[in-house]
């Protein structure tokens, strides 16, 4: 039997367990909600020896110097002309990574392209567009580590977002951030 001060004290000490149980997920979730979902890239240029692991979104808010960093990793290299690249195009990356189960590693084969350079390409191959998204710093062409081409085409489709050319002979992904479309090459 137990006393009326045992019971008391008992039923207390259930009821600051319960209260403590109770608010530790609430404080998590809390603690959750206020930390910002950071987004990251690495970019492996194909035609230099340069590379970057980089945190590019905070949250909703892009991350300047990251932005610069990539702006340089990303030039022509055939004529070193930069160009702002349109963060929807790292998301874009990010999320086609995210959709094909793997992080978000790419081999870059084209970034950002200088008239001069996407017109010598356009003379060489029709496949190569005249007002190319790769001028407007809009456009990548990328093969995603760990994944076949034909996979990473089909994460991005899956996205309904942007261009999505898949180039199987030359085995890389054509993505750009202008309106939804697909083709192959």
């Amino acid at each position: 039997m137990l006393s009326r001060r045992r019971l008391i004290t008992a039923a207390s000490a259930w009821a600051g367990v319960s209260a403590a149980t109770a608010w530790v997920p609430r404080a998590l979730a809390a603690s959750a909600e206020a930390a910002p979902v950071l987004k990251r890239v690495k970019l492996n240029n194909l035609h230099t020896p340069e590379s970057l692991d980089i945190v590019f979104r905070r949250g909703n808010d892009y991350i300047p110097e990251a932005l610069e960093r990539i702006q340089v990793l990303l030039r022509d290299y055939r004529t070193g002309d930069q160009h702002p690249i349109d963060p929807r195009l790292l998301d874009y990356l990010h999320e086609a990574a995210r959709r094909a189960g793997v992080d978000p590693e790419f081999g870059v084969i084209s970034g950002y392209r200088s008239a001069r350079t996407n017109a010598m390409l356009h003379a060489r191959s029709s496949e190569v567009a005249t007002h190319s998204l790769h001028m407007e710093g809009r456009a990548i062409d990328v093969r995603l580590a760990g994944v076949d081409c034909a996979d990473l085409a089909a994460a991005a489709l899956e996205l309904s977002r942007g261009g999505v050319g898949y180039y199987r002979h030359s085995d890389f992904v054509h993505l750009d951030t202008g309106r939804f479309r697909t083709w192959r090459g």
